[in-house]
């Protein structure tokens, strides 16, 4: 099995799952899918954004000029779409070990 995603990579594949997305929207959707815990800066998104087109994971879909600026998008691809799956399955397999293991538990005397 392949490595987990990183969590830069895991928003940003989540992002595309909605849909062909330019980089701000992407930046967008992430924030708003993580209840804003992820905020990806310009720098990360566009590094992520090459390792994982490299890897096959997202492919550029075009580009339009909107205010004299250039938007390049991107969409998922099925390889994408499915390692996304894979690594949703991994951590609900993991919280469903935690949620398990924590129905048992109960606090130490005193330390509670």
């Amino acid at each position: 099995m392949a490595q987990p995603l990183g969590e830069s990579a895991f928003w940003i594949l989540t992002a595309l799952a909605a849909g062909r997305r330019h980089g701000y929207a992407i930046v967008q959707e992430a924030t708003t899918a993580s209840d804003g815990e992820v905020r990806l800066k310009a720098t990360t998104l566009y590094a992520v954004l090459e390792r994982l087109e490299l890897d096959g994971l997202v492919q550029q879909d075009g580009e339009e000029v909107v205010d004299g600026r250039t938007r390049r998008y991107y969409r998922l691809t099925d390889d994408g779409a499915g390692r996304l799956r894979a690594d949703t399955d991994l951590l609900e397999s993991k919280v469903r070990a935690a949620r398990s293991n924590l129905a048992g538990f109960r606090a130490a005397k005193g330390l509670a």
